[in-house]
């Protein structure tokens, strides 16, 4: 199971880069909140950063999620992306599981899940969404729920489909 500072890590660049750009672009007080954690991991001062050309301070800000104290924040720059850009993707996975959910979100999910029912939610994803994006969700669904399904684990580690960095 990859974390979401792991998932950063081995995506491919320009997915992360699109990532760190949807949020500047959209989501100013997440954006100025990473841009902040990033500075301090770097015992710098978030001016510094803000007055490089945003191409390079992306460029460092992305080296600087991969490290694991900054899990949350990587996380939460997932969480929001997917939330705001994606979230068909994420209505689309759980009406396929029979989930109820409020815009992608769900309360509680359930213990466990039917493999075949599984299965199909992921090929329906995989035949409507980029196939990396739909790598990045599953991963990121996976390690940010409570609900731990053993399944889903051996999909993510075996299907190469799901495969991330290859």
């Amino acid at each position: 199971m990859l974390s979401s500072h792991e998932v950063l890590g081995f995506m491919s660049p320009p997915l992360a880069m699109e990532i760190l750009t949807f949020s500047y672009e959209s989501d100013k007080p997440l954006y100025r909140t990473t841009l902040a954690a990033v500075a301090e991991a770097r015992k710098l001062r978030p001016v510094f950063l803000e007055r490089q050309p945003r191409t390079q301070r992306h460029a460092v800000m992305l080296t600087t999620l991969t490290r694991p104290a900054l899990e949350l924040v990587a996380a939460n720059l997932i969480r929001a992306w997917l939330l705001k850009k994606y979230n068909s993707m994420l209505g689309d996975f759980l009406d396929q599981l029979g989930i109820s959910h409020k815009e992608g979100v769900v309360e509680d999910l359930p213990p466990t899940m039917d493999d075949a029912k599984l299965r199909a939610a992921i090929d329906t994803l995989l035949g409507k969404y980029p196939q990396e994006v739909v790598a990045v969700y599953l991963n990121a669904f996976n390690e940010m729920n409570e609900v731990d399904w053993p399944n889903l684990n051996a999909l993510l580690e075996k299907d190469s489909r799901l495969q991330l960095g290859v």
